[in-house]
């Protein structure tokens, strides 16, 4: 990692072998004396996504100050943890296919097969056997409240690959990340499926879109162009 400071910019240079998973932390200190006196980042490598610039604004506050916000951080950090735990308590709702048929008394569920659409990049570790999308639309709405996509995928490598990460691309180049659930590792030279998608908030992406799979702490990566979406018949006013 070459590091190069202009001005009150800091610009760092990953080397050619930056593996993904692999960390460099950098420590900038401030000469004005005012706290916070130093500020702290961690630069990770990743297989498939990448930031070229990232901006930090410091404003000097006294150390009481510091401290007052810090507590209340952790204070928030607690209440997320605590209203969690009995969001989760308190969900009693169906599952499996009745969950299904539950979705379905306010909207309108649709899902296509997109194998034969799909656009394969040259550098995918993984292959797939079948590929389909899903989007539920409540009733009078125009846009799809979740999507979803469920891949069959196969692993021709030596090792088995382990879900880490996914995300959508869309076609301005909008990326989101997306929540995802995988049951087992797929195998050496097995097969497996996996399922990502966006849950609980609308959906309002420009399709068709590339979705992004990496995996924990590898370089395999799965990219696949031209992902889109069902329409519900039932969606709008």
């Amino acid at each position: 990692m070459t590091l190069k400071v202009v001005g009150l910019s800091l610009y760092a240079a990953p080397r050619a072998d930056y593996l993904p998973g692999e960390r460099v932390k950098v420590t900038v200190r401030f000469a004005d004396g005012a706290a916070p006196a130093s500020a702290s980042f961690w630069l990770v490598g990743h297989a498939a996504r990448g930031t070229r610039r990232v901006e930090v604004f410091r404003k000097p506050r006294p150390p009481d100050v510091l401290k007052k916000e810090r507590d209340e951080a952790q204070a928030d950090a607690r209440q997320c943890q605590e209203d969690k735990a009995r969001l989760l308590a308190e969900r009693e709702g169906p599952v499996g296919l009745m969950g299904t048929a539950w979705m379905e008394r306010a909207g309108s569920l649709a899902s296509m097969p997109l194998r034969w659409q799909l656009k394969h990049h040259p550098a995918n570790a993984l292959g797939w056997d079948e590929v389909r999308s899903y989007s539920y639309t409540r009733t009078g709405e125009a846009q799809p409240e979740s999507v979803a996509v469920r891949l069959s995928l196969s692993n021709p490598g030596a090792k088995p690959w382990t879900l880490a990460g996914a995300a959508l691309v869309d076609s301005a180049g909008d990326e989101v990340e997306l929540a995802w659930w995988q049951e087992a590792p797929i195998p050496a030279k097995g097969a497996g499926a996996v399922v990502v998608g966006i849950e609980g908030e609308r959906v309002q992406l420009g399709c068709p879109c590339t979705l992004k799979l990496w995996e924990a702490g590898g370089p395999r990566t799965v990219t696949i162009g031209n992902v889109t979406f069902p329409v519900s018949h039932q969606a709008g006013p």
